[in-house]
């Protein structure tokens, strides 16, 4: 019996020492997350979302990001790194082009060619033909590590967000990666402009929190940038003395936001990812405590419920629309593209994409 005990308190002492030093990717900055609005008010539950038609993707998943070009064609990009194309609503997509890498965000620009932020590659460019062009893989000397969404000026300028410059995604999974930089809370997350008159990026705010969806607002002054590990909106200046300036238009929202699109008359449709953590935001001001997390074994660590919802706002961040599906049936919304007739929407993983009337 002695011995028993004996081993016992050994193996709870070891455990014990795991759970308190074992080495994790991260280093947490305690911070304090806002209140949790909750699913009230203008985000009150509904099942709008639920109906959705699916279009198959032809044995490709993952579609995070859906563009249309001037001609009306569908485009969305894939795990794989295979641009999708749809010439006529019905018919089975073809592979029209391959980045390489893992492309996510996608927008045209007026001359009809497909900017893409690609996750491994950078910043790549794909002519009408469906030539893949690098853009730009750095900026200020330093790699852009997870490209992630962008948006296309009217002057032919392009924003885009480098969504952790610490956890890209050549050394971990998409999802991996959002993971380590939201449990981390680094501000490691940036906005950059690549201009097509010098061919080169730059910097235009950093120290965001794992940088995500980014839209031009009407005026063509400022983007609208999603900053998912604090739930909220920026409205980010890019032009003149109001360039780097940050003014949040829309906090605490009651999930983690993912891409931001451009609809109609001045306003913007936004994913949310999935709802907030409880446990994470109990956390936020416990570093030490988020590191045991990841010292859990990964079946027991917390995860993204599976919940689908969208919202629609302007430009101040007010809620004009709000869509959900809390059954879940497709999770892990990424995407929404606005057209005449549906709303389609991308998500991170699944072999289809969905559409819901408008």
């Amino acid at each position: 019996m002695r011995r028993r005990t004996l081993v016992l308190s050994v193996l709870l002492v070891l455990l014990l020492v795991y759970f308190a030093t074992w080495r994790v990717p991260i280093a947490p900055v305690s911070w304090e997350a806002p209140a949790n609005p909750g699913y009230r008010g203008v985000f009150a539950p509904d099942s709008s979302l639920a109906s959705f038609e699916t279009l198959s993707l032809g044995g490709h998943e993952g579609p995070e990001s859906v563009a249309r070009d001037a001609l009306g064609r569908l485009y969305v990009s894939t795990r794989d790194g295979t641009i999708l194309r749809w010439g006529v609503e019905g018919v089975a997509p073809e592979a029209w082009a391959n980045t390489g890498g893992r492309p996510l965000g996608l927008a045209f620009d007026s001359s009809g060619t497909l900017f893409v932020a690609d996750g491994v590659r950078g910043l790549l460019a794909i002519d009408t033909a469906g030539t893949v062009r690098l853009l730009a893989d750095s900026v200020d000397g330093t790699r852009i590590e997870f490209a992630d969404d962008l948006d296309v000026a009217a002057n032919g300028r392009v924003y885009f967000s480098d969504a952790s410059t610490k956890f890209g995604l050549r050394a971990q999974s998409d999802m991996d990666a959002s993971v380590l930089d939201l449990l981390e809370h680094g501000g490691h997350g940036r906005l950059l402009e690549w201009d097509p008159a010098t061919g080169r990026a730059s910097v235009v705010v950093s120290g965001i929190e794992f940088a995500n969806g980014v839209a031009m607002a009407p005026d063509q002054q400022a983007v609208l940038l999603c900053e998912t590990g604090r739930y909220r909106i920026l409205r980010v200046g890019v032009v003149g003395e109001a360039r780097g300036l940050v003014t949040p238009v829309l906090e605490a929202l009651p999930g983690f936001p993912d891409n931001i699109s451009r609809a109609a008359n001045g306003t913007y449709w936004v994913a949310l990812f999935a709802p907030r953590n409880a446990l994470v935001d109990r956390l936020s001001a416990s570093p030490n405590l988020r590191k045991v997390l990841l010292r859990i074994p990964r079946a027991f660590q917390p995860k993204a419920a599976e919940y689908g919802h969208i919202i629609a706002i302007d430009g101040m961040g007010k809620v004009l629309d709000d869509r959900q599906d809390p059954s879940g049936k497709f999770p892990r919304m990424t995407d929404v593209l606005e057209t005449e007739r549906y709303l389609y929407i991308g998500s991170l993983a699944g072999p289809v994409l969905a559409r819901v009337p408008r």
